[in-house]
């Protein structure tokens, strides 16, 4: 039986993938690879962004905050992890593990909402194409995001401050390479019913109502591709939200197979959490860049300004 004796815990221990020393420099390298093509790339699309005036439209604005929030995202664990991996230590303290929850929380959410506002911006440009402009104003784009970022931060400090209210017990072990809330609320000696009770509720919502309404407006745009008479306008409509489809597809597939997994500290729970954590925001700048013309346009044209400075 694990030890329930209550103490003040000032650490906790990340087991992470692998405990051979032999993997460390490989898994090192795997990761700080990783890590530096998702910041480089998704850096890029925002440099990109922000300097062709041809781009500074709705759909554009919403990703270059999804390719913010993917760099902030993916530096709530990789950098943390390549420290531990580097030390071949496996600790990180209770204060460091807090705020690692409450920002992979806040980003995990924030990608959660920018993928369903780009889901509605890609319904509205294609269902309602004359009054786009109109709806999809600078006003209501920016109280989307903003709205989205309000929801974020207050379901993330309610989440971490319950956490800060619990006693944990001897074993500190958390079986995963980030501090994962469910994990965390498994060490606990006090009551977390309040904690899971809140936690399912939100994941729930955040889960179900997002993806209700990406669902509801591909709906709406595969019925009006499918009233285009010539083919070759099909697939000239279809190619504007194909991109954004495939990191959807991408970030709730492997989303929803870590919160349906009967062990998410388990192996394939991990590579599961390692797939939309880190993979998904790495690939996310590969996917609009290369079936996007706009967006390959105006990356060269960063890096010919880039090429010439230097």
């Amino acid at each position: 039986m694990e030890p329930r004796n209550q103490t003040s815990v000032s650490e906790f221990l990340l087991l992470g993938f692998s405990h051979d020393s032999e993997n460390q420099p490989i898994l090192f390298g795997l990761f700080l690879s990783m890590y530096l093509v998702t910041v480089f790339g998704n850096l890029l699309i925002i440099l990109a962004v922000s300097s062709d005036s041809h781009l500074h439209t709705p759909m554009y604005f919403f990703l270059s905050n999804l390719s913010f929030a993917d760099i902030c995202f993916i530096s709530t664990t990789i950098p943390k992890m390549l420290v531990n991996i580097q030390t071949q230590s496996k600790s990180i303290t209770y204060a460091g593990c807090i705020a690692q929850m409450y920002f992979f929380m806040v980003f995990g959410c924030m990608d959660t909402f920018l993928l369903t506002v780009m889901a509605y911006d890609r319904f509205v440009a294609i269902c309602h194409p004359l009054h786009y402009t109109v709806i999809m104003n600078p006003w209501l784009c920016g109280l989307l995001v903003l709205v989205s970022w309000f929801i974020s931060l207050s379901y993330s400090l309610i989440q971490s401050l319950l956490m800060l209210r619990l006693s944990f017990c001897t074993n500190r072990v958390i079986p995963h390479f980030y501090c994962e809330l469910t994990q965390a609320l498994m060490l606990a000696c006090s009551d977390t019913l309040v904690n899971h009770i809140l936690q399912y509720i939100v994941t729930g919502l955040l889960g179900i109502v997002p993806f209700s309404g990406i669902l509801f407006s591909y709906s709406r745009i595969a019925s009006s591709i499918l009233r285009i008479p010539s083919a070759n306008g099909k697939y000239k409509t279809f190619s504007t939200c194909a991109s954004h489809l495939s990191v959807v597809s991408l970030f709730y597939g492997t989303g929803l197979g870590v919160y349906l997994s009967s062990d998410a500290s388990s192996w394939r729970g991990m590579i599961a959490s390692l797939m939309y954590t880190v993979v998904t925001p790495m690939l996310n700048p590969f996917i609009y860049s290369l079936r996007n013309r706009d967006i390959k346009r105006a990356l060269q044209k960063v890096l010919r300004i880039t090429l010439y400075v230097q």
